[in-house]
């Protein structure tokens, strides 16, 4: 079964956010049995290079790419694809000209320009031989929207709607700052909120991600409520926690000193 066939269906999908191009690093996240990794180019400098190496390097060892672009670009998107990127999320999605976009870039390669919009805006038909060439040609690709905003939420429908979207990731920090409770990912409000997004996307056929960078349980609370796809945490975030967690070890055992320690940045948010 394919990735893509496997999300579809509703079935649970695990993977991590990947901020380092390490080349040591796809062959120690493949170790976990992952299913994709999430590599953000919103809030991780790569240049084009980097991001193709990084996309060859976990495709060679069984992980998709699923990548994020930092807007909703035509180009953009498609040089997410060129690099090697199995999916394309767009962030902070809030018009239907956005997730047109996407769709353009994802399953109408390559299309540009007037006759893209004529064939994506229903003014024109797309000719059965080249919907044909456009379906092999764009064979796999996934597109995923970020709701991640009370504008979003607001006209959710008309959002998720649109013929050739797979999948919405949710975006936890951004939202519960949009609703004014900065990560109060316990808070009724936001618990009501996502449990909307999730609903709204199960009617509509869409796949449903979502990631945290913090206790396993958040994850398997939204997996209950029918999320089936997980980013868990990041490289970064769990090699700070795991070295923390080693390190007190360390001075709680043999009265070490704490002084150096500084509060860990946190991990880029989805």
């Amino acid at each position: 079964m394919s990735f893509k066939d496997k999300i579809q269906s509703g079935k649970l999908v695990l993977g991590t956010c990947v901020t380092s191009n390490n080349p040591l690093w796809p062959k120690a996240l493949a170790s976990s049995g992952l299913d994709f990794v999430f590599i953000d180019t919103e809030h991780i400098s790569l240049s084009r290079k980097d991001l193709a190496t990084l996309c060859d390097a976990y495709k060679g060892r069984g992980i998709v790419p699923i990548v994020r672009v930092y807007k909703a670009d035509h180009h953009l998107i498609c040089q997410a694809i060129d690099a090697g990127a199995t999916g394309v999320v767009i962030p902070y999605v809030e018009s239907v000209q956005d997730v047109q976009v996407l769709i353009g870039a994802t399953k109408f390669r390559p299309l540009k320009g007037e006759k893209l919009n004529l064939y994506l805006e229903g003014r024109e038909k797309v000719p059965p031989e080249l919907g044909n060439y456009l379906a092999n040609y764009n064979l796999g690709h996934l597109s995923i929207v970020n709701i991640e905003s009370i504008p979003a939420l607001q006209q959710l429908d008309e959002l998720l709607s649109l013929k050739g979207l797979d999948g919405v990731f949710i975006g936890p920090h951004d939202l519960s700052v949009s609703m004014g409770i900065p990560e109060a990912y316990d808070h009724p409000d936001f618990i009501k909120a996502v449990r909307q997004i999730i609903q709204t996307s199960r009617k509509l056929g869409l796949l449903v991600g979502i990631h945290f960078s913090e206790t396993i349980e958040r994850q398997i609370f939204w997996i209950k409520e029918g999320v089936n796809m997980v980013v868990h945490s990041s490289d970064f975030a769990l090699f700070t926690q795991r070295l923390n967690e080693d390190l007190d070890c360390v001075r709680d055992n043999f009265g070490g000193a704490d002084t150096h320690k500084q509060k860990a940045p946190k991990n880029p948010a989805i």
